[in-house]
């Protein structure tokens, strides 16, 4: 048996030759051009990696399509408000799917948990007259149990997450009912919960905050890309880094700039600013995103998806991660109902029932999480979630029927499902 060293022997006791790791990355250029760049993007077109462009086009194609359709209301800055506002709910639950759905498990009660969740919340404040902070704990909290317990049970004991978190949803609905009660329903009229689909942050602030968000964003990049150079690690052209980063300055400016308008019907009242909806979307955004990329924690989450075995006998505790994950999920939906709460002022039994999990588990495939595990990013969740208020936003102004609203949604998910299919395929033909 051969050992192999990082150091390669003297070829005739001269100076040691490169070592195994050299030659074995000596293909890996670690900063290429920004032509080359866009070929490797290509390249990775054909090879199915298609990431979140179909959900991107599609976006702009819809914004087309009801733009053309109703030009007079749907890009009105009222409507835009809306839109965004509409997409935060989907958005967060589908951000709390990502971590089970990178795993190739899923999470059928992530609904109900958060309009049970939004339950407790609701009654803390309203029957036990406690302040929101101390309700809003609560809630969390419920979720992230309810999250422990199903993880514990699926890592555990091995049961199927589709048979346990079915079990959960209908075992919570029992539980929403008897906490609020047959026809009944709790109101929310905490302000502090209200305004946070129903209010908008002051333009000046607004303005600082994202001006600041952006400056740091810049500035995590720039440090990153000279800490790749120092150690010599590949990394993308400094170029592409920041016409990526012109590109997103530009829409979200373009977003603010429009916000930030006066968009009540109404001139003597003045609705202005960014909605804190947006504001909060953007934080958990942000957050995660930092947690699953940035992090030894995103990269073993990355790992067990890939390949569980292999991750297991690199050392990695799968059944820990297994659990953390659907804590999150569960969490995330508890915050994901108390939006909605905020949105419709009050929780009922059918909270966080009907299509809420549907379409939270379509927003992160349309954005190009895939459900076979092991591909994913947060960001997905804000582009599906923005496809799915989309199309419920344009079909109401075009008063179509509630039935042509699900069959386009389910169309779309379909075509998404569909694409992810091929893609894996595509990716397994040709090795990438």
């Amino acid at each position: 048996m051969t050992t192999r060293t990082d150091q390669t022997t003297p070829a005739s006791g001269g100076e040691p030759g490169p070592s195994f790791a050299a030659v074995d990355f000596a293909n890996d250029k670690a900063s290429a051009s920004l032509g080359e760049s866009f070929r490797d993007y290509k390249d990775r077109l054909r090879g199915g990696d298609m990431g979140a462009l179909p959900a991107v086009l599609g976006l702009v194609v819809l914004f087309a399509v009801f733009s053309a359709l109703r030009p007079d209301s749907f890009t009105s800055a009222l409507n835009i408000a809306n839109l965004f506002t509409q997409a935060s709910a989907i958005s967060v639950l589908a951000m709390g799917l990502i971590p089970v759905l990178l795993l190739g498990e899923i999470d059928l009660s992530a609904g109900v948990t958060g309009g049970m969740s939004a339950g407790f919340t609701a009654v803390a404040i309203e029957r036990q007259d406690l302040p929101w902070p101390v309700a809003v704990v609560i809630g969390l909290a419920v979720g992230a149990l309810v999250g422990l317990a199903i993880g514990l049970l699926v890592a555990k004991l091995g049961i199927p997450s589709f048979v346990v978190t079915l079990a959960f949803f209908l075992g919570l609905q029992g539980v929403i009912l008897k906490l609020i009660g047959l026809g009944g329903s709790v109101p929310v009229r905490d302000e502090v919960l209200r305004a946070i689909t129903i209010k908008s942050m002051p333009v000046v602030l607004g303005w600082i905050l994202v001006v600041a968000l952006l400056a740091l964003y810049g500035g995590l990049l720039f440090l990153r890309q000279r800490r790749l150079a120092q150690k010599n690690l590949q990394r993308p052209p400094t170029s592409l880094v920041a016409v990526k980063f012109g590109g997103l300055v530009l829409v979200i400016a373009v977003v603010a700039i429009i916000l930030s308008g006066n968009r009540s019907r109404v001139p003597t009242f003045v609705i202005a600013g960014i909605p804190y909806a947006v504001f909060l979307v953007g934080a958990l955004l942000i957050f995660w995103t930092f947690v699953f990329s940035r992090t030894g924690y995103g990269r073993h989450m990355y790992a067990v998806g890939g390949n569980t075995e292999a991750a297991r006998r690199a050392g990695i505790d799968v059944d820990r991660l297994r659990i953390s994950a659907f804590v999150i999920c569960s969490t995330m939906a508890a915050v994901s109902g108390i939006i909605t709460a905020s949105y419709d002022g009050k929780v009922s039994p059918g909270s966080g029932g009907g299509n809420v999990l549907l379409y939270a588990v379509g927003a992160a495939v349309i954005g190009g999480t895939s459900l076979f595990g092991g591909k994913g990013r947060i960001r997905d969740a804000v582009i599906g979630g923005l496809v799915i208020a989309t199309i419920d936003n344009g079909l109401g102004l075009l008063n179509q029927a509630a039935y042509i609203n699900y069959i386009i949604t389910g169309t779309v998910l379909l075509l998404a499902a569909s694409v992810d299919a091929i893609s894996r395929r595509r990716r397994s033909a040709t090795g990438t």
